[in-house]
């Protein structure tokens, strides 16, 4: 009550403090001696007229008789769609129409999926296929939900794993229930529905209401429908009912407690006491209640992306990959999951690829998907479909200079050719990317000048004749300056990068064998650890992607690290006692291979697994075939090597005749990989020119 600034206000009613700052220095005064005004006065200073965000409903329109102008204040959205400054509250009490028009990306996934579908099933319905599917169900209840509508996030993976879905009524039960206020019960209905508990109804008819929810009101219909049967509430009554519920008018509610227990003494004959008791419950669950009809939508939307996944996977998996095209890092995640699920990413290549991703069988006859064009980073849509369009009406390019050739180089131009390269778009021509990058000035300057010329009618006799084919351009190879190979790990920094995953190996080949092995836990497994004792930690190892340095409140420095394994990866906290000496003993740098143990916890925010990192080290690899013990090791990519590979590796072997035995390991990118011991016939003698002859196929 003493305080100054309150008295003033009070006196002077009309005077407001916003803009009074410099015209009033008595204001200023009474602000800087008011203890409980000056820190917060400060605080809004430099925070009037600063806009946090611009919110915009995700599926609104509004819809007006004239230019939304005439009606309400309007402004720009982050992308420069025009919003209305007023919320939807504020748009319904102007006058104006508000309606949601919901779209859904994942609709477009399953077209397309259905689309690929339908090259081999002619005829294929989604809306057709069995709402009973045992696969579907197992999938869900494996919590395999990367790319399912509504269910892949990590807690509803483990609400999934524990419900046990065994029929779309689950489903659809689920999502209503994974909401704020709704999800107390989810424990509840599992005990109920494992037969661990009974439910309780306050009186029989509320078991016909939701008995098949396992005595959980989870939907507004439930609660309309106890209104009904009763208290005798007409379905429109209920509705009211319903909302008042929902919003909580305490005047609303005293009065619609008043008819609704003399409406169950009237219908049923209910107490009063017994009456006021199911009102309370009914109340409780209007505010959680979700609109069964929507849930019911969103229930066979994910039963229909969880079925393609279990019966159409690699269709699945394509479709999903192509609806995050222009997104790399959602790819890299993607592409991890393909792996985990046995399909071969094949690398984008510009005779074989699609704008879009496509499958494809690998050349085992294996399930893949062929990497498509459009999602190269840098290279353009635009671009990438009119080299399709040219592949399509000329036929396949044969090198580098029939493709700059061929097309306009307004429209590849050097930029685009770079990525191509560094991206093995190329690598069909069977030039090294180096060598194809280091002539690309050469490449660009020769099909600009044959552009022009064909452009002016300087054309060749052969040419100009219609039975001939084009003049073939210089095949790769021919003429051409022999330039070293980028380094492994240039080629597969560029693949990260423009690509979202490695393509012809990975930084950590050279410790599969280790990482691998059953010393160390998968990052991509996390969730199948047993997180019931917080003081076991568990081992994991694999390369520092990205550390970001941190100070705490009181001035402590941590660290946020993400690992990254062969299965995935991983945020990892590292507190002071670890961060501190690991940081200044130089561990912590960016692709440096380490091992560490982990304390494994649920996140109770968002379900997942919450890392921390103990006694961290440097994980060093094993000893390769240059330290003159035992066999000599190659490895060999589906995705990169070809018969040439082979051919080369034969000479250089039959080069160096002796009796160490060589050992072949043959790879894809999905992780699979089996091992070959070449023939007694094969067998060499250990020297510095074999090995820089073999250098390229060797992982150490």
């Amino acid at each position: 009550d003493a305080d100054p600034i309150a008295k003033m206000i009070e006196a002077k009613p009309g005077v407001t403090l916003k803009g009074e700052w410099d015209s009033k220095p008595e204001l200023r005064e009474l602000i800087e001696a008011s203890s409980t005004y000056k820190e917060l006065w400060e605080y809004a200073l430099k925070l009037e007229g600063i806009n946090r965000n611009v919110g915009i409903h995700a599926a609104g329109v509004v819809i007006g008789d004239r230019p939304l102008d005439e009606h309400v204040p309007l402004t720009r959205g982050n992308e420069g769609e025009v919003v209305t400054q007023y919320d939807m509250g504020a748009i319904t009490e102007v006058g104006l129409l508000k309606m949601d028009f919901l779209g859904l990306k994942n609709l477009t996934v399953i077209q397309e999926a259905v689309e690929h579908i339908r090259r081999h099933t002619p005829g294929f319905e989604i809306e057709k296929v069995p709402l009973d599917d045992r696969k579907t169900f197992d999938l869900l209840n494996r919590g395999e939900t990367m790319g399912v509508f509504q269910l892949e996030s990590g807690g509803m993976v483990e609400t999934c794993r524990k419900y046990q879905i065994e029929k779309i009524d689950d489903i659809i039960d689920l999502l209503a229930l994974y909401r704020p206020g709704a999800m107390q019960f989810i424990d509840q209905m599992i005990e109920v529905k494992k037969g661990r508990k009974k439910a309780t109804y306050e009186h029989p008819l509320l078991e016909t209401v939701c008995g098949n929810t396992y005595g959980v009101m989870i939907y507004q219909e439930q609660v309309q429908n106890a209104a009904k049967l009763l208290a005798g509430y007409t379905l429109g009554g209920a509705d009211l009912l319903r909302r008042a519920m929902g919003k909580k008018d305490p005047e609303k509610m005293a009065k619609e407690r008043g008819v609704f227990v003399a409406g169950c003494a009237k219908t049923n004959n209910i107490g009063d006491k017994l009456a006021s008791q199911i009102f309370d419950k009914i109340e409780m669950f209007a505010g959680y209640g979700f609109n069964k009809s929507h849930s019911a939508c969103y229930g066979h939307i994910s039963y229909w992306t969880a079925w393609l996944k279990a019966n159409h996977p690699v269709e699945f998996m394509a479709a999903l990959l192509s609806n995050e095209i222009h997104n790399t890092d959602k790819i890299g995640v993607f592409v991890s999951e393909c792996h985990r699920m046995g399909i071969e990413i094949l690398p984008p290549d510009l005779n074989a690829s699609q704008l879009r991703f496509t499958p494809e069988p690998t050349p085992t006859g294996a399930p893949g998907i062929r990497y498509g064009l459009a999602a190269i980073k840098n290279c353009g849509e635009g671009a990438m479909a009119a080299a399709i369009e040219e592949r399509g009406a000329r036929g396949p390019f044969a090198s580098l200079e029939d493709f700059s050739t061929r097309l306009d180089s307004k429209v590849v131009n050097k930029r685009i050719l770079e990525t191509l390269v560094k991206a093995g778009a190329l690598d069909w021509t069977g030039e090294n990317r180096a060598s194809m990058f280091n002539r690309l000035e050469q490449v660009v300057a020769s099909a600009s000048s044959h552009q022009k010329d064909r452009a002016s009618g300087q054309v060749s006799l052969f040419d100009a004749m219609e039975f001939a084919a084009p003049a073939p351009a210089a095949k790769s190879g021919s003429n051409i300056e022999t330039v070293e190979e980028w380094g492994k790990d240039d080629r597969l920094a560029h693949e990260k990068e423009l690509l979202g995953f490695y393509v012809t190996g990975h930084p950590l080949d050279k410790f599969r064998g280790v990482i691998d092995s059953d010393k160390f836990r998968r990052l991509g497994l996390l969730d199948d650890i047993d997180v019931s004792n917080p003081k076991e930690r568990f081992p994991f190892a694999g390369m520092i992607r990205s550390l970001e340095s941190k100070v705490t409140k009181t001035g402590k420095p941590f660290g946020i690290l993400i690992l990254e394994d062969f299965t995935g990866s991983a945020e990892i906290m590292l507190w002071g006692e670890t961060f501190v000496p690991a940081r200044d003993s130089g561990l912590l740098e960016v692709g440096k291979i380490i091992r560490l143990k982990c304390a494994v916890q649920v996140d109770d925010r968002t379900g997942g697994r919450r890392l921390t990192g103990y006694e961290l080290s440097e994980l060093k690899p094993r000893k390769a075939a240059a330290n003159g013990k035992g066999p000599v090791e190659l490895t060999l990519w589906t995705t990169r090597h070809s018969e040439r590979d082979l051919d080369e590796i034969h000479d250089a072997l039959a080069a160096h005749p002796g009796s160490t035995p060589v050992l072949l390991h043959f790879q894809n990118s999905a992780g699979r990989r089996i091992s070959v011991a070449a023939g007694e016939m094969f067998n060499v003698k250990r020297s510095e020119t074999l090995i820089a002859a073999l250098e390229r196929w060797m992982e150490d």
